[in-house]
């Protein structure tokens, strides 16, 4: 029999063994969740190992061949004794690739593996940005069902004011009208918020799994500091995407010395042991051969293949030139863009903080006296309530728009 003070004692097992963000999810918990065996990090992981397995083993000479062997054995009665050309061969042949294709082919998978790392690292920030952008979202409707909740309840005492005063005679039956409907639009308002946060809460889920169902935490999310922004163009040439590129152009520069190796003749060295059977005329053995031979590639027609794989090889390296240069414009605009809209938020969020939330509550405030004392009519109360409803919602989205930015420049400087 289980005794009060066993469970007691399980209940607090669990509550140390339960992680933090069992009960309320900040974004750090989120993102040390979803960088746990990402798979789209890890597949680049897995790739610049290969490489650099490939970098080793580009190295190495090919394996030798081994020739084994009889010559001449005659088919009218298979004696190998018979025939003093009869031979059994043994030999081994070795192959040397062209000039040094085998350190400019180890070179260029060792780049490769450099292009995948910075892949790799450009994925985690990604992920990163990704779930800060989800989560934000996600924040934001998550707050907004607690502004409209509180608003609610407002709107419904608004309701029973205007019915107690159309019962003494002192409004008309319209006001009640206006404010039911006015209640019910919040109501509808409410839904549609639930709804987003659905929507925000599985896209988590592909990221955190089950965590995603989670409340989160009422702090407002942290972000790391921002970089200095004073020098855009030498903060982008940092940027995982713009490095993963650069090693393409060199892996492709390499890929043109490995076409002109083939200007260069393919070397093979021969050695083969040849046994002979039977006796001479004169009763003695047959002496034993030895045989070496050196085999090479004579490159003289070079116009239509090697010439033109020169070219080829050129061509794609002119080609990752160029789509270095359109991801470099292309984050300059993500930089020049997310940087604006920052800078454009922070104004708007400082004008809301300090102007707009303390005027639409006095204001609300003073609507409300004054519908209380007969000075003004219910119309201009409710819009009076509307109007800081919506002050409220619009300074909570103008921080979460400039977190979001926020965020979106970590990604573009390469910060995490």
């Amino acid at each position: 029999m289980v005794t009060p003070g066993q469970v007691s004692v399980s209940i607090c097992l669990l509550a140390v063994l339960m992680p933090s963000y069992a009960l309320a999810l900040t974004l750090q918990q989120a993102e040390q969740i979803a960088l746990q065996d990402d798979p789209a990090v890890a597949v680049f992981s897995a790739r610049a190992d290969a490489h650099q397995q490939q970098s080793i083993a580009a190295q190495t000479l090919p394996d030798p061949q081994l020739r084994l062997g009889v010559f001449n054995l005659p088919t009218d009665t298979f004696d190998i004794e018979q025939e003093p050309s009869t031979q059994l061969r043994l030999g081994v042949q070795q192959m040397f690739p062209r000039g040094n294709s085998r350190e400019i082919s180890a070179q260029q998978q060792r780049l490769q593996a450099q292009a995948t790392r910075q892949l790799a690292t450009d994925a985690r920030l990604r992920l990163l940005r990704d779930v800060r952008v989800a989560f934000l979202n996600l924040y934001y409707e998550t707050q907004a069902t607690n502004i409209i909740r509180d608003s609610r309840a407002l709107f419904k005492q608004l309701v029973s004011i205007t019915q107690d005063r159309y019962a003494s005679g002192r409004a008309n039956q319209q006001d009640v009208i206006r404010a039911s409907l006015e209640l019910s639009r919040l109501d509808d308002r409410y839904t549609r918020i639930l709804g987003m946060q659905d929507q925000y809460r599985a896209e988590l889920m592909q990221w955190l799994g089950d965590y995603a169902q989670q409340d989160l935490d009422e702090a407002f999310p942290s972000l790391p500091e921002l970089p200095a922004l004073d020098d855009p163009d030498s903060l982008i040439t940092r940027h995982p995407l713009i490095r993963a590129e650069h090693a393409a152009v060199d892996a492709e520069k390499t890929q043109v010395d490995m076409a002109k190796q083939e200007y260069s003749p393919g070397v093979s060295a021969f050695v083969e042991y040849r046994e002979r059977f039977g006796e001479n005329m004169d009763g003695s053995d047959r002496s034993d051969m030895l045989a070496a031979m050196v085999t090479m590639d004579i490159p003289l027609f070079t116009g239509d293949r090697q010439d033109r794989n020169v070219a080829a090889s050129e061509g794609r390296v002119n080609a990752a030139r160029y789509a270095l240069d359109d991801r470099l414009r292309g984050l300059k605009q993500q930089l020049d863009r997310y940087l604006a809209a920052y800078q454009r938020a922070e104004q708007r969020d400082l004008h809301y903080r300090n102007t707009l939330l303390d005027t639409a509550e006095d204001n609300s405030r003073g609507a409300l006296n004054a519908y209380q004392s007969g000075v003004s009519e219910f119309t201009g109360l409710m819009r009076a309530q509307m109007t800081e409803l919506d002050v409220r919602l619009e300074a909570l989205r103008i921080q979460v728009d400039k977190a979001i930015a926020h965020t979106r420049l970590l990604y573009v400087s390469g910060e995490q």
